[in-house]
């Protein structure tokens, strides 16, 4: 794809040879009218020398060959001479441009202007210059070349990159948009349009522009990657087609694999998103982001036990990966190994000592694995940090009962109905028949 330097010098260089031509033959057609009036006697067919247009063709010549350095000595000779010559200072900006000497560049443009002002080339070549490093002041230019060049969609478009990167998105929508009316087939605004729509949230209009530019050239990246994006923003089903052809040109992209995995494993397609990923690591060791998502659709697919090897190779990867060490540890959890679980989320807490999720997980390990007395140790951790709800204290109520300790047992209970509010009936009929057996057995003590 060609980039905006090449742009510029493929669209004005051109440009450049047909002002040199014209003002090459206005110099030669000067020279020939004073030829014509030498007084009799005087030979008609001498051909008066221009200096000047020599050492034009010089500069000419050192252009055509990337000798810029060279170019700059004939040009300010020009100068020197013809200080209103605004050619002469419209090609040494080109030759500034090229040797990025900025400042300089800009200053004989805007020469150039001062000189001629209905130039449009050296407005559009200063709005280009500027369009990088000061997209504001490149507005101004940008604007007298589209009022130069009313009919031609490119110094729309460069106006509209201007006022994007100043903040002026209406502006730049307006430019745009005015500038695919003029060229509906300028491949470079559609495609540019449908990415400012993607980025602003609306991606039923990028679609129609990544569409539009994809009638223009079909295999574009940036077009099928555009519109797959859009499709996916808009939950339509034939997104993943076109994240497949986008990867199809460009297979390298793991990003872009990565989130058809994750459109596929969204339709219930999990073989297909596995599939793509075992396509991914083909001939190559597996990424850290492919153990990662194939781990994630072997737990949805219920398949614990491959999910566990992946997240082993990837934990041997990254072993201070707490979240590794924590996902293998909620999914030995699942399994009902508890001992492997209590493992892992040790390990995980080890790396991230606050993090809740964890010893949530661990303390339901050690319920579910009848060890108590480290359940309720661990809600008391967790309590300090995050005020218990119902289920924490039934579970804690629970942990008291199967310990024999009948007094915290029902002040739990107690708790549980009252924060619960009649939402789990299966736990709040459990909760009053064991407070009730719990306050005889108290009242029985005393």
């Amino acid at each position: 794809m060609m980039t905006r330097s090449n742009l510029r010098w493929s669209l004005f260089k051109p440009l450049r040879y047909a002002l040199w031509i014209v003002y090459f033959l206005g110099t030669q057609l000067s020279a020939s009218a004073q030829s014509s009036s030498a007084p009799a006697g005087q030979s008609k067919s001498v051909k008066l020398a221009n200096p000047l247009n020599e050492l034009l063709d010089e500069a000419k010549r050192d252009i055509d060959k990337n000798q810029f350095e060279a170019a700059i000595v004939p040009l300010q000779k020009v100068i020197a001479e013809e200080p209103n010559t605004a050619y002469a200072h419209f090609q040494l900006a080109y030759v500034f441009t090229a040797l990025k000497r900025v400042d300089e560049a800009r200053a004989q443009y805007e020469r150039t202007i001062a000189i001629d002002p209905k130039l449009s080339e050296a407005y559009l070549d200063l709005g280009i210059l500027l369009l990088d490093r000061e997209p504001r002041a490149a507005i101004a230019p940008l604007t007298k070349a589209v009022e130069l060049r009313p009919a031609e969609s490119r110094p729309r478009f460069l106006l509209g990159v201007a006022e994007e990167r100043s903040g002026d998105l209406a502006k730049a929508f307006d430019s745009f948009e005015s500038a695919v009316r003029l060229d509906p087939r300028d491949f470079e605004t559609s495609a540019h349009l449908g990415s400012l729509y993607l980025q602003l949230k609306r991606p039923a209009d990028a679609e129609t522009k990544f569409r539009g530019a994809l009638e223009l050239q079909p295999a574009d990246p940036r077009a099928l990657l555009g519109l797959a994006q859009s499709l996916d923003a808009q939950k339509k089903p034939e997104a993943a087609d076109a994240f497949r052809k986008y990867l199809a040109v460009q297979p390298s992209d793991a990003v872009a694999r990565a989130r058809l995995v994750r459109v596929l494993m969204e339709g219930q397609e999990y073989n297909a998103a596995l599939a793509e990923l075992d396509r991914a690591d083909a001939g190559t060791s597996p990424s850290m982001d492919s153990l990662k998502l194939r781990a994630d659709i072997q737990i949805t697919q219920k398949k614990y036990d491959d999910a566990a090897a992946t997240l082993g190779r990837a934990i041997a990867l990254s072993p201070k990966d707490a979240q590794l060490h924590g996902g293998l540890g909620r999914l030995y959890l699942q399994k009902r190994d508890f001992a492997s679980a209590e493992k892992e989320l040790k390990i995980a807490l080890g790396m991230e000592p606050n993090n809740l999720l964890y010893w949530k997980d661990l303390s339901s390990t050690y319920y579910l694995g009848g060890n108590y007395a480290s359940a309720i140790a661990t809600l008391d951790v967790i309590a300090k940090v995050e005020t218990p709800g119902a289920g924490p204290w039934f579970i804690r109520a629970l942990c008291y009962d199967k310990l024999n300790q009948p007094k915290p047992a029902l002040e739990a209970y107690e708790k549980f109905l009252k924060l619960d509010e009649g939402k789990n009936p299966d736990q709040v009929w459990q909760a009053q028949q064991r407070s009730k057996v719990l306050r005889r057995m108290l009242e029985q003590k005393r």
